[in-house]
């Protein structure tokens, strides 16, 4: 039994761990310029320092996430630091820009395991009325990543680029130590062959579908110019969905239970997340409008995103103790209409710098419901704890995949708009409507009483 020091203890260590996977996405930020005069790359191959950690992770989550549930959170929490730690290593001795990536690709295969697992773990220790909150400051780390990320980005660039990477060698070591004395090891045990193949043709599925959807360029689609391989292995996803669920039905013990998708809560979670995933990806284009609407410098439109950040870091915590409180019915609406209102108004107020500040304000409290804890708490109350990091894998998943899509959404609609602050102003607010719509996903999950009572049921 864990008590309440050990809960604290493993929480300090799971929040540090996912805040190194974190980090890495926003401190390699400020290194870009550098990467790209070092290795003499074009900006389209740059994008791809961002988009194959994006990749890997898709992909490592579902697999990391299974192999947890079936061999122990331990060893594949002390797997994904190590493996992380190996990839930083492989990006700071790269001698070429190919062999960077590949390290690249390392480092987003083990982050899918760091959160998925953080959570499941949560799950595993904290009792049922505390995991909302653990969830809360866990989701707040990436509020404080992107918060942090490029200060300490552009002060280890004094140092060389490469410490942006060797930095995470002695964190690393320091979580696996923690991570040895402090995790619960193997608790179940089973006889039952492992699902290799379901694990296989799900890595090729996400594989396909995230480079179909990070390939699928906007400006060549407006051109005319038809991305056929994109399109290629976005059919390839499609064709092999019916395919995997074949596998998992045949499986003596598949790597996402079957049972998962009998769950109308599950299936109502998938959807937020995916909606959740796409309103996340809009940040990433709010600076260009920004610099169109007023003029602004890059650098100067990045930083006027610090309201959204700092909505997120304080969103994210209070509203994990909303759940302890409330429940995930409505805790889950109000993230919803407030990220849909935060983009309606981004799009459809006249852009003054007042109602910019207001609405990011709005969009980003909203933002952090979502991607903070209320998600993730509803599928640890849903399923029993051997499936608890496959369906936190399948969020994960779930919330890339709206991610990538939302990237390639925000680009056609800004440029069918004629581009500029007018495009980008009906992207945001096609997407803010898109949110709005999610309110009945939210309003259909279930209330307190109903939650506590799954929750306890599983927990017997």
């Amino acid at each position: 039994m864990v008590n309440e020091r050990q809960r604290n203890q493993i929480l300090g260590l799971l929040f540090f761990g996912v805040l190194m996977a974190a980090l890495d996405i926003a401190i390699v930020g400020p290194a870009l310029p550098v990467l790209q005069r070092v290795f003499t790359v074009s900006e389209r191959l740059l994008s791809w320092v961002f988009s194959i950690y994006v990749l890997g992770n898709l992909v490592g989550t579902p697999m990391i996430a299974a192999l947890s549930d079936r061999f122990g959170r331990r060893a594949l929490y002390v797997l994904s630091l190590s493996s992380f730690a190996l990839g930083s290593l492989i990006v700071a001795l790269a001698p070429s820009f190919s062999v960077l990536l590949v390290g690249r690709l390392l480092q987003g295969l083990s982050a899918g395991g760091i959160f998925p697992v953080a959570s499941a773990v949560i799950g595993d220790t904290f009792p049922p009325e505390r995991r909302g909150s653990a969830l809360g400051l866990i989701g707040a780390v990436f509020g404080i990543a992107f918060l942090i990320g490029p200060i300490i980005g552009g002060l280890l660039l004094l140092l060389g680029w490469q410490w942006l990477f060797l930095i995470n060698l002695p964190i690393a070591a320091i979580l696996i130590a923690f991570s040895v004395r402090l995790l619960p090891g193997r608790t179940v045990t089973s006889s039952a062959p492992f699902d290799l193949t379901g694990l296989l043709v799900l890595g090729i599925m996400l594989s396909s579908l995230a480079y179909g959807l990070t390939e699928l360029d906007p400006d060549a689609i407006r051109a005319g110019n038809v991305p056929f391989f994109a399109i290629g292995a976005l059919i390839v996803a499609a064709l092999l969905v019916p395919a995997f669920i074949t596998i998992e039905k045949r499986a003596t013990e598949p790597i996402l239970q079957p049972s998962i998708f009998r769950s109308r809560q599950i299936w109502l979670t998938a959807a937020l997340a995916v909606g959740a995933g796409i309103a996340e990806s809009s940040i990433v284009f709010v600076p260009a409008l920004l610099t169109a609407a007023h003029g602004v410098s890059s650098s100067t439109a990045s930083f006027m995103l610090l309201p959204v950040v700092l909505a997120m870091a304080v969103g994210s915590p209070v509203s994990g103790r909303m759940l302890d409180q409330f429940g995930s019915r409505i805790v889950v609406t109000i993230g919803v209409i407030l990220s849909g209102a935060g983009l309606v108004l981004l799009g459809a107020l006249p852009m003054s710098l007042v109602a910019y500040y207001l609405s990011a304000i709005v969009f980003g409290i909203g933002l952090a419901i979502l991607l903070g804890a209320s998600l993730r708490y509803v599928l640890l109350n849903e399923v029993p704890a051997n499936e608890r990091a496959a369906a936190q894998g399948l969020l994960t998943v779930t919330m890339g995949v709206g991610q990538l899509l939302g990237a390639v959404l925000v680009g056609l609609i800004a440029a069918t708009g004629g581009g500029g602050a007018g495009g980008y102003g009906v992207a945001f607010l096609v997407i803010g409507i898109l949110m709005l719509a999610l309110t009945f996903a939210g309003l259909g999950l279930k209330n307190r009483t109903a939650e506590k009572a799954t929750a306890l049921a599983h927990a017997h």
